[in-house]
C-alpha cells in the first residue's frame, strides 16, 4: 500500500497555492509564490537599456536570476555570492528561457526586464514555483509600463507556468514535495504555456527507466496542475494590476 501524501492529497492534486501580488513595493512587478511549504519571492525590475550586444536592434530582453537564501533549507545554504553554483545557473537559465517564450521582445522596446527569484523556504518544486511566480511579476511589470505610457500594447503573447510531477512507489504523482522527491523513481519538471504548448520537459529516472506510458501520465498530470496554476496567476494579476 502506498504511503499517504502530505495533507491527504490525491495523486492529481496540487499543494495549496497562493500568489500574493505586489509583495515587494519597490519592484516594478512582484509576487510571493507559495506552493505548500515552498515560498519564493519573484520580482521584475525594468531597466531602460539592453545588453551591449542587443543595442540598436529595437528589441528588448528578459533575463532571470535565481538563488536560495541561507535559511531556506534545514542545513544552511551558502550564498551564491558573485558566482552562483551550477544548479542555480541551470535553474535561472530555465526561468529566462521559459519567460522569453511568451514575450514578443520586439514589442518590449530597448529595455530589459530582470526577473529575480529568491527562495525563502524550500520544500520541493522551487524552480517550478519560480517560473509560475515570475510570470505574475512580469505581467504586473508590463501593466505598470502600459499605465505609465511606456508601452502601447502588451508584449506578452501568452502565459507560462510550471509544475513538478514524478513516479513514487510506482505511482504517478503531481507536485512533489521534498519528501516525495527524495523517494521518486522518476522526477520531472514540466513548463507549459496557457494554451497547452510545452516549453520544456525535464525528466530523470532513478534505477528504473521511464516508460512511455508513465511519461504520458506525467504530462497529463502536469497539464491538470498547470491549468489550476494559470487560474491562480490570473487572479493575482487582476488583483495586483494598477487601477
Amino acid at each position: 500500500m502506498s504511503a499517504q501524501r502530505t495533507g491527504g492529497r490525491a495523486a492529481d492534486e496540487l499543494r495549496p497555492v497562493t500568489i500574493e501580488p505586489g509583495f515587494v513595493r519597490t519592484a516594478t512587478g512582484s509576487a510571493l509564490m507559495s506552493a505548500g511549504e515552498t515560498r519564493v519571492i519573484c520580482t521584475a525590475t525594468v531597466e531602460e537599456q539592453v545588453p551591449v550586444w542587443m543595442r540598436g536592434r529595437g528589441s528588448g530582453w528578459v533575463t532571470a536570476e535565481y538563488g536560495m537564501l541561507p535559511g531556506s533549507t534545514r542545513q544552511r545554504k551558502r550564498r551564491d555570492g558573485v558566482r552562483p553554483d551550477g544548479r542555480s545557473v541551470e535553474i535561472q537559465r530555465l526561468i529566462g528561457r521559459s519567460l522569453r517564450g511568451v514575450v514578443a521582445l520586439d514589442r518590449l522596446g530597448e529595455r530589459t526586464v530582470h526577473l529575480d527569484c529568491d527562495v525563502l523556504q524550500a520544500d520541493g518544486g522551487t524552480r517550478c514555483a519560480s517560473i509560475t511566480g515570475a510570470y505574475v511579476a512580469l505581467a504586473l511589470a508590463v501593466e505598470v509600463l502600459r499605465a505609465d505610457g511606456r508601452l502601447d500594447a502588451s508584449p506578452l503573447t501568452g502565459s507560462v507556468a510550471a509544475v513538478s510531477c514524478g513516479v513514487v512507489g510506482g505511482r504517478p504523482l503531481l507536485d512533489l514535495d521534498h519528501r516525495e522527491d527524495a523517494r521518486a523513481q522518476v522526477d520531472a519538471n514540466v513548463v507549459m504555456t496557457g494554451d497547452g504548448g510545452l516549453v520544456e520537459v525535464q525528466a530523470t529516472a532513478e534505477r528504473t527507466p521511464l516508460s512511455r506510458a508513465h511519461l504520458d501520465e506525467l504530462l497529463t498530470l502536469a497539464e491538470t496542475g498547470i491549468t489550476a496554476l494559470r487560474a491562480a496567476q490570473r487572479t493575482a494579476i487582476t488583483a495586483g494590476s494598477p487601477a
